[in-house]
């Protein structure tokens, strides 16, 4: 069973059942393993899902289910980049004083509004899905566009609008990571959010070892 938090209005296709929205918690999460009879929980979250992550370490180990975090190895600056690194959004919004910028915000749709702080700004929004409100935010561009990204279209798209710095959310993976690269080409600074603390769990950053801990290793403990 492969579980949703609903954040995209158009999810791909999937070739297993899959069900969208919340548990109503931890308790609400080990009420449907426990009704399910799951013995198995893969938390294959988003790297800044905090918040579901905790629950499903927590919920796992209430109902003495299987536990395994599969996450996308963070991004690490290579030669070239110019990075600020802050601990989160509060952060980013506050490193955002100053005169005015043509920014990037390369976050999603969930923390855009919390720039609002900062309406010096000209803000460059690309979402997976049309909001259903506008944004916030007095001055913004906006682009609907599902990746994954390429060099050259980051490359391109950051020059059409006059990017001057990029915000950006260490998700890590590769579906997004063409704008750190054209970042890079372009000689353009990149202001990184870190991950959040992650909860004691044996972690992954391999499907493979997923496999092969379901099929060997689960049993063994979390």
């Amino acid at each position: 069973m492969l579980s949703y938090a609903g954040r995209t209005g158009k999810p791909r296709a999937q070739p297993v059942p899959v069900r969208i929205g919340g548990f109503g918690g931890i308790a609400g999460l080990v009420d449907y393993l426990r009704r399910e009879r799951v013995t198995h929980l893969v938390d294959a979250t988003h790297p800044f899902a905090a918040t579901m992550s905790g629950h499903a370490a927590a919920a796992a180990q209430e109902a003495g289910v299987a536990h395994i975090m599969l996450t996308r190895p963070p991004w690490v600056a290579s030669q070239g980049d110019c990075w600020t690194h802050v601990p989160d959004i509060p952060a980013a919004v506050m490193a955002l004083e100053g005169e005015a910028k043509r920014v990037m915000l390369a976050l999603g749709r969930m923390h855009v509004d919390s720039f609002a702080a900062q309406p010096q700004h000209h803000y460059l929004l690309r979402f997976v899905d049309a909001p259903a409100e506008v944004p916030a935010l007095p001055r913004h561009g906006l682009i609907v566009d599902r990746g994954p990204f390429t060099l050259e279209g980051d490359m391109a798209l950051m020059r059409e609008h006059g990017v001057e710095l990029i915000v950006s959310k260490n998700a890590g993976g590769g579906g997004a990571q063409a704008k750190l690269a054209a970042a890079r080409m372009l000689g353009l600074p990149v202001l990184m959010i870190d991950r959040p603390p992650s909860p004691t769990a044996r972690v992954t950053h391999e499907v493979g070892e997923v496999l092969d801990w379901l099929h060997h290793g689960a049993d063994r403990g979390v």
